[in-house]
């Protein structure tokens, strides 16, 4: 994703193995300056501050043109979308994929779910885009990959997905309700049924736009259709649901599915009985019990002492981090009570994060979170960020930037801790770059589509976030 433009702003994109293969008619055996940039990445600039390189344009030649990353984040390449490795392709080199310029039709898609099931990844979608036409399917697209122990790519190559098709060869829905409207999936997970059988269950909302749910349900998987099924209704008025990307965590000898969106401020017993109850859900909370959320009269609990109490409270709304700054700026919650408070580590900013996914982390010794920045900054879904807390609950108060998306989108990210490495030094992560919620002129192909990161969590720009406190390790 790095692009070089000429003088006349002809543009030409790397693919996902950084090359580019140039064919411009009367710019062949031509002295061609191209102009370098790419998001997190720099190319030197000469004395007039311009980065570029001239470069001779001999047929059969080629040239290799060297960036800094500045990036804490390494941008490795594109997951989804036709292209990956169009030019590679075109050039006769190797590619690591199977298919490497399209799969099963998709030119697009939107925000990532995985899940290990039975010795294989799945994988889900949003919204998904088609070659064939402007508008594609909105039923959750599906597919599978082979983990790297069962002869799957490694985490650092890519990943080889084998698609549900339709009879076109386009990819299909997989939770295609009869309600209509977009189908999302989020809130994967795995537990045993009242019969002891393991099953995937999952959140299924029906929207009718971004921000206009009409339905939501729980759904299970059903491996010999690859569909997935309802389960049970879950009502939208319910001030608790499953959200997000849920860890399993131990509290008490009770076992919980705590669903990160990213702060992990809703959680579940694993049971099958308690998935389906609202009534069994908890948020993370300082409201009064039995609250729902209204930003203007929402009422913080407080003990005889006057402090306000934060703990698990069912059928009580879950303040996040913009909730918890409603809270402060009403004078209902102040300051100093604030639990969550995440602040940039560089600068003392202070930010609310969204979207984003939380895990345990063996090589920290700490909970991780890879997050976005919140609504309400220009740059509101481009920035990705670090952060680290001893307990699930947090406190999650400092959080370093490690990756920028100057100009674009980069939303929905999510750590996917089965590819972790070296004891989990190394982490992989991804999520949607879009033109979307910007200004942005749309990147050719890469614009709607996944594309993967690693972070090394050994590096010293990251240092010790947990601010003094001793990280507490989850029983297992």
């Amino acid at each position: 994703m790095v692009e070089l433009k000429t003088t006349a702003s002809v543009s030409y994109w790397t693919d996902s193995a950084g090359l580019i293969a140039y064919d411009e008619p009367g710019l062949l055996d031509a002295d061609v300056y191209f102009s370098i940039q790419s998001d997190g990445y720099e190319f030197p600039a000469d004395g007039f501050n311009f980065r570029g390189a001239r470069l001779r344009t001999e047929p059969g030649g080629e040239a290799v043109l060297k960036l800094r990353r500045i990036s804490v984040a390494e941008r490795l390449y594109r997951l989804t979308g036709q292209g990956i490795y169009r030019d590679s392709v075109m050039l006769g080199r190797p590619t690591p994929l199977l298919q490497p310029v399209l799969n099963a039709l998709v030119v697009g898609q939107d925000s990532t779910q995985a899940i290990v099931w039975k010795d294989r990844v799945l994988w889900f979608w949003g919204d998904t885009g088609r070659v064939a036409y402007p508008l594609g399917h909105f039923g959750a697209a599906g597919a599978v990959s082979d983990l790297p122990e069962r002869g799957g790519l490694s985490a650092s190559v890519g990943v080889d997905y084998r698609y549900f098709e339709d009879a076109t060869g386009f990819s299909r829905p997989t939770a295609d309700t009869p309600r209509e409207g977009l189908k999302w999936l989020d809130a994967l997970m795995i537990l045993s049924d009242n019969a002891g059988v393991e099953r995937l269950v999952a959140r299924c909302a029906v929207m009718k736009s971004l921000g206009e749910m009409t339905d939501q349900l729980l759904v299970t998987w059903n491996d010999e259709t690859a569909l997935w099924e309802k389960l049970c209704p879950f009502p939208q008025s319910n001030a608790l649901a499953p959200s997000g990307h849920p860890f399993v965590v131990e509290r008490d000898g009770l076992r919980y599915f705590y669903f990160a969106s990213p702060y992990p401020n809703i959680r579940v017993r694993v049971d099958w009985a308690s998935i389906q109850n609202p009534a069994a859900y908890e948020g993370y909370t300082c409201l009064m019990p039995g609250s729902t959320w209204d930003e203007a009269a929402a009422t913080v609990e407080r003990d005889a002492g006057g402090a306000a109490v934060w703990g698990w409270k069912p059928d009580t709304a879950a303040i996040d981090g913009a909730r918890e700054t409603a809270l402060v700026k009403r004078g209902v919650l102040g300051e100093e009570e604030r639990w969550l408070a995440t602040k940039d580590v560089e600068t003392s900013a202070s930010l609310i994060l969204w979207g984003g996914s939380v895990a345990w982390n063996e090589y920290r010794k700490s909970y991780v979170m890879i997050a976005n920045e919140g609504f309400g900054k220009p740059s509101f879904l481009g920035e990705v960020w670090f952060a680290e807390a001893p307990t699930p609950e947090g406190p999650w108060h400092r959080a370093r930037r490690i990756a920028t998306h100057a100009k674009h989108s980069f939303y929905n990210p999510v750590h996917h801790p089965f590819m972790d490495e070296e004891g989990g030094r190394l982490i992989y992560f991804e999520g949607t770059y879009a033109d979307s919620f910007s200004d942005a002129q749309p990147t050719p192909r890469y614009n709607y589509n996944q594309i993967m990161y690693r972070l090394d969590l050994s590096d010293e720009r990251l240092g010790p976030l947990l601010a003094g406190t001793l990280p507490v390790a989850p029983s297992r």
